[in-house]
Formats: structure tokens, C-alpha cells, sequence
């Protein structure tokens, strides 16, 4: 009404219509005649209801924001950025200090202390990247077997056949055995558990072997999580090295 170029005596006149309840209670209790302008109504208005005005966090709440031991990095993200767009006026280097400043210690925190994002576009690059790892390993947990000594575990485990999860892959100019070496030396993931955690199954081809998981039963070029790894990391942009004609 005000942008519209209504008179303070419209505003009077109008602002009782929209009350109700407790609201409109409060209104009717005026002495009449005692509002001659809309100042009259709007001031007492904003002191009398000041305890039911929405609560606003300041950008210093920011920093209590810490991401749980267990929490994913993904979950942490979509809870701080949550209450960073209720902020107002949020100054973008504020923000980027206290996001990084919630995450759990380890090796995702000191790659971001090394690497030093300036802006919070290049702080979501490096997230990006990380989520992704983080949500390759829950599907290994998943998707592994598990070693157990009972005949029907052991028979689940035999029938256990991952499937890709893309429908076409990058062609690499190297041996996907030489590209793991890489990516292992490279600290890019941590390498999965020791061989010698799960023994052999028995009858198991020993001719085909593994150098990702360091087992027998199956070459690297038939792992299917192994190609799945590969091909995650050549879409982000991490094996541009191997692929076409970029010379190793």
C-alpha cells in the first residue's frame, strides 16, 4: 500500500482488516480517537508482539556448526547451508571460514587447508569431488560380500555378481593396473582392506588376479567396482592423463 502511494489515513483505516485473534483483540483495546496517524498503531504494534517475531541467527551461529563424527560430508553441507540462507546479509568470506572451520578433522579437512579455497565456488568443487568418493565406499560396503563360516553365507556370496552403474565408460590410453598403481600411490582413495583379510574361496580360478583387491577369481579389467571407480574419477576430471591421446 505504502509503494502504491496510499495516505497515512488509508493505511489507518485498511491495517485493522488484516488482524485477527490476540491481534485484533489488542487493536480494539485503543481509546477511540487516540490514533491520528499510523505511527500511532505501527510503533505500540511492533513492541506489544516483539516476542512473537521470527527468530533471525546471526552469522556468529555460523560457527557453532560442526560436523558430526559419523555425519556424512554431504549431510554436514546440506545442514550448514540450510541455516547460511536464513542469515541475512551473509558476507561470502564469513561464510566460507565457518564451513570450513565445522569440518571433522581427517584427511578431507587437511586437503582443504592445503589447497586453500578462496571462494565458496571453488570450496563446493573440492566438496564435489569428495562426495562422490564418500558415497563409492558406501556402495562398496554394500555392494561387498561378506566372509562368514555358515554354508548359506558362503552360497550368497558365490551368486554375489555386481552390476555397472553407467551405461557407456571412457576408453583409457593406459592399463587400468597401471592407473590403480597411480591412484593408490597418489593417495587419491585409500586402498581397500588387505588381502589377507579375506581368505581364497575354494576352487577359486588362481590364474586371474586382482591388483586392486589382491585376490584371485577375477582380473581388474572384469572388476566391475574397479571400472566403476575409474570411470567416476575420469567424469571428474582426475585420469585427463590417460584418456585420448594425452601421453602417460
Amino acid at each position: 500500500m505504502i509503494v502504491n502511494g496510499a495516505s497515512d489515513k488509508v493505511l489507518c483505516c485498511c491495517f485493522p482488516s488484516y488482524l485477527d485473534g490476540p491481534a485484533l483483540d489488542w487493536f480494539c483495546s485503543f481509546p477511540a480517537s487516540s490514533i491520528s496517524r499510523f505511527r500511532d498503531i505501527s510503533m505500540p504494534f511492533e513492541e506489544h508482539f516483539a516476542g512473537s517475531a521470527i527468530y533471525l541467527h546471526d552469522s556468529d551461529y555460523l560457527n557453532t556448526i560442526k560436523q558430526g563424527q559419523h555425519e556424512s560430508l554431504k549431510d554436514y553441507m546440506t545442514r550448514f547451508t540450510k541455516m547460511a540462507i536464513s542469515i541475512p546479509d551473509l558476507h561470502p568470506e564469513v561464510e566460507l571460514h565457518a564451513i570450513k572451520s565445522g569440518l571433522r578433522p581427517g584427511k578431507f579437512q587437511k586437503t582443504i587447508a592445503v589447497t586453500k579455497p578462496k571462494t565458496m565456488a571453488e570450496f563446493h568443487e573440492k566438496v564435489k569431488g569428495q562426495i562422490d568418493i564418500e558415497e563409492l565406499r558406501q556402495a562398496w560396503k554394500i555392494e561387498k560380500p561378506h566372509y562368514r563360516d555358515d554354508d548359506r553365507t558362503r552360497d550368497k556370496k558365490k551368486n554375489f555378481k555386481p552390476t555397472s552403474r553407467y551405461e557407456s565408460y571412457t576408453q583409457f590410453n593406459t592399463k587400468h593396473d597401471d592407473i590403480i598403481k597411480q591412484i593408490l600411490n597418489s593417495k587419491l582413495i585409500e586402498p581397500p582392506r588387505k588381502a589377507d583379510n579375506y581368505p581364497d574361496s575354494k576352487g577359486v580360478d588362481r590364474s586371474k588376479y586382482c591388483s586392486f583387491y589382491q585376490k584371485h577369481g577375477h582380473t581388474i579389467d572384469e572388476c566391475v567396482i574397479t571400472k566403476d571407480l575409474l570411470e567416476r574419477l575420469a567424469r571428474q576430471g582426475h585420469l585427463d592423463k590417460c584418456i585420448g591421446g594425452h601421453i602417460q
